[in-house]
């Protein structure tokens, strides 16, 4: 708890100063005012974020944390759950859609064991495992707070070691299945959304398979009885630890003034426990898509972001976060490259 407690206190604030110069940067280049939409908002915000009017994103990275639920036992998902950890050797060998992603992106890949049932040895993959898996819902908590906490400061640290190894932009990418059920949980508790408007079919469920979801999720609150204005009540007792990873993640991020680019669903339902334990942390954030999971936009609106693009995505891993990542590049090389109407000789 001790470092949850001092990353939180160590979140600042935007650089207003940063922000005031790039908006007169932008106003200045050589088309109308806020002509670029949402690359201009990221310019601003980065400049915010950093401090710095044309700050290097060149070394980036996707930490994917992995984890199982033991409310796959409910059928919530369309897939068993060994293949958690044959998508996790997937991802290893550089064959998952998220890897072709970053390979085109040049961002980096940090895969993350927080809470697998596999016990997998690889030397690239980075074992800080708090247990084999959650508990299923349905029967009690999914985990302690303790193990919740824990796993949150897994996360915060992956954040400091990025931060030792010159990362200068972060993303968040999960493997877990059943995940979109801790998810909607989540999203239900913490954005007081009526169950059955936040549940999506995840993998891909049937409508016998939507049907138990939402019943097991349903079960799962009414049993647990997790406090909507507690988010490390409502992690431990019906989230999971992949998910409790990118939230210490995404606050290590914050404590640290590193940009950090959400993905879909579950890494936004991360982002919302992180924003209820620090609010602070949101400036932080990019939203990089919009899911077709019903609850993401609601997620996204509970937090404050908007997102960059849609693409009808449902995947995860990280893939809308580093399919973003180009066009926050573009906002990049946008504010830094563009000729200003003085520099262009254009006068009015």
């Amino acid at each position: 708890m001790k470092l949850l407690n001092e990353t939180i206190n160590a979140i600042g604030t935007l650089d207003q100063e940063a922000m005031e110069q790039a908006q007169t940067r932008l106003d200045q280049l050589t088309k109308p005012p806020g002509s670029l939409g949402k690359l201009e908002a990221i310019a601003i915000k980065l400049a915010g974020i950093t401090g710095e009017l044309y700050p290097d994103i060149s070394h980036r990275q996707l930490v994917l944390f992995a984890g199982d639920h033991g409310v796959v036992a409910e059928g919530v998902s369309a897939f068993p759950q060994e293949v958690t950890e044959a998508m996790v050797l997937n991802f290893l060998n550089g064959g998952a859609a998220v890897n072709v992603f970053a390979r085109q992106g040049d961002v980096q890949i940090k895969l993350v064991d927080v809470g697998m049932i596999a016990d997998l040895t690889h030397p690239e993959l980075q074992k800080c495992k708090v247990k084999a898996g959650t508990n299923n819902f349905c029967v009690g908590p999914a985990m302690t707070k303790e193990e919740a906490i824990e796993a949150i400061e897994v996360g915060i640290s992956v954040a400091k070691e990025a931060k030792a190894q010159g990362v200068q932009v972060l993303a968040t990418g999960e493997m877990g299945i059943g995940n979109t059920t801790p998810s909607s949980a989540l999203a239900s508790v913490l954005a007081q959304i009526p169950v059955e408007q936040v549940v999506g079919r995840g993998t891909g469920v049937d409508e016998a398979g939507l049907k138990r979801k939402i019943s097991a999720i349903s079960r799962g609150i009414e049993l647990n009885r997790p406090d909507p204005m507690d988010p490390l009540d409502a992690l431990a007792k019906v989230g999971g630890l992949e998910i409790a990873g990118l939230a210490g993640l995404i606050l290590g991020a914050a404590s640290l003034r590193i940009p950090i680019i959400i993905d879909g669903f579950i890494s936004s339902a991360a982002a919302l426990v992180a924003a209820k334990i620090a609010p602070a942390s949101k400036d932080f954030m990019l939203a990089s898509h919009a899911s077709v999971e019903p609850g993401h936009n609601q997620v996204l609106g509970e937090i404050g972001l908007e997102p960059i693009i849609y693409l009808d995505m449902r995947l995860g891993e990280g893939t809308g976060a580093v399919l973003a990542m180009h066009l926050v590049d573009a906002a990049v090389l946008m504010i830094k490259e563009m000729a200003t109407f003085a520099e262009a000789g254009i006068t009015s």
